[in-house]
C-alpha cells in the first residue's frame, strides 16, 4: 500500500469517524429538547385529547385556548410579576456580595483568608433542606414569613457564586492591580473600575445561573409564603396543578409559557455564560 492510499484510507476513517460522531451529538441534542417538544406538542392540545386511550399525540388543530385559560387560572400578572421582583432582586444581591467577596478572596491578603474560604466551601456541602427550619424560626421571629423578603435576604449570599466570581478573578493579572496602586488607586476602586469591567463575562454568568435558579425555585416559596396573592409563578403552577388535575393542556402551556423569560435571559448572554465558564477553571490557588 503506497503512501496516497493510505492517506485515503486515513481519510476516509477520519469522515466516518467525524459522520459518527456528529450523529452522536445530534441524538444526544434531540433526546436533550425531546422534553420541551413534548411540553409544546401538550400544551395545543385539549385535555380530553390527552386523557384519551391512546392519547393523541399529535392534536391537530392546535388548541390555543388552553393559552388563554392558563393566563386566567395562573394569574400570570401578578404571579409573574413577583417572580420576576424577587429573582431580579436576589440576583442584584448576589452579585453584588459575591463579586465583593470573591475580590477580597483572591487579591487580598489578610489573617485567615484561606481557612474562611475552606469554610465558605465546605457549606456547599449542606442541603438546604437541614437548614430551613433555623432559617424559618429567625424569619418567623422577626414577622417575615409570607413576604418576599423571606425569600430575598437569606438569599443575597452564596458560596457558589462567590466561589466562582474567585476562580475568574485570579485569571486577571496581577500587574493590573500594582499599576493602580501605584497610582494611587484603593482596593475599593480597584474592585470598582477595573475587576467589574473586565470581569463582566464571568458575573454575566453568574446572572444567568442565579436567574434560572431563582426563577424556578420552589421549595423556599412553598415554606415561606401562605398568601395566594404573594405566590410565585413556580408555586402558582404547582397549586394549578393539584387544584386542577385534569386540565393537562392547560398545565403544559402555563408551563411553556414560565420558561420563555429564561430562554430570553440565556439567549442574550449565551455569549458571556460560555465565556465565564471557560475562563473560571484556567487558574487555581
Amino acid at each position: 500500500m503506497n503512501v496516497w492510499q493510505e492517506a485515503r484510507q486515513s481519510r476516509r476513517v477520519g469522515i466516518v469517524a467525524t459522520g459518527l460522531l456528529d450523529s452522536l451529538l445530534v441524538l444526544g441534542g434531540l433526546l436533550t429538547i425531546s422534553p420541551f417538544i413534548w411540553m409544546l406538542v401538550v400544551s395545543f392540545g385539549q385535555s380530553k385529547e390527552l386523557l384519551q386511550m391512546p392519547p393523541n399525540w399529535f392534536p391537530w388543530p392546535p388548541y390555543l385556548a388552553s393559552y388563554q385559560e392558563a393566563f386566567h387560572y395562573v394569574n400570570f400578572l401578578v404571579t409573574g410579576w413577583n417572580s420576576l421582583k424577587v429573582t431580579c432582586a436576589i440576583c442584584a444581591g448576589q452579585l453584588f456580595t459575591c463579586s465583593l467577596a470573591a475580590f477580597a478572596f483572591a487579591r487580598l491578603r489578610f489573617p485567615g483568608r484561606e481557612i474562611l474560604f475552606i469554610i465558605l466551601l465546605s457549606s456547599l456541602m449542606i442541603p438546604p433542606q437541614m437548614t430551613i427550619i433555623p432559617v424559618y424560626v429567625m424569619l418567623a421571629k422577626v414577622d417575615l414569613i409570607d413576604t418576599h423578603t423571606s425569600l430575598i435576604l437569606p438569599a443575597f449570599f452564596s458560596a457558589t457564586g462567590t466561589f466562582l466570581l474567585r476562580q475568574f478573578f485570579l485569571t486577571m493579572p496581577q500587574e493590573m492591580v500594582d499599576a493602580a496602586k501605584i497610582d494611587g488607586a484603593t482596593y475599593w476602586t480597584i474592585y470598582w473600575r477595573i475587576f467589574l469591567p473586565l470581569g463582566a463575562a464571568g458575573i454575566s454568568a453568574l446572572a444567568i445561573f442565579c436567574f434560572n435558579f431563582h426563577w424556578n425555585e420552589l421549595f423556599r416559596p412553598l415554606i415561606f409564603l401562605n398568601s395566594v396573592e404573594k405566590f410565585t409563578l413556580p408555586l402558582a403552577l404547582s397549586y394549578i396543578n393539584e387544584l386542577y388535575v385534569n386540565l393537562i393542556g392547560v398545565t403544559y402551556a402555563a408551563v411553556a409559557m414560565a420558561v420563555i423569560p429564561v430562554l430570553i435571559v440565556f439567549l442574550m448572554a449565551q455569549r458571556y455564560l460560555i465565556e465565564g465558564i471557560t475562563l473560571t477553571g484556567l487558574k487555581e490557588g
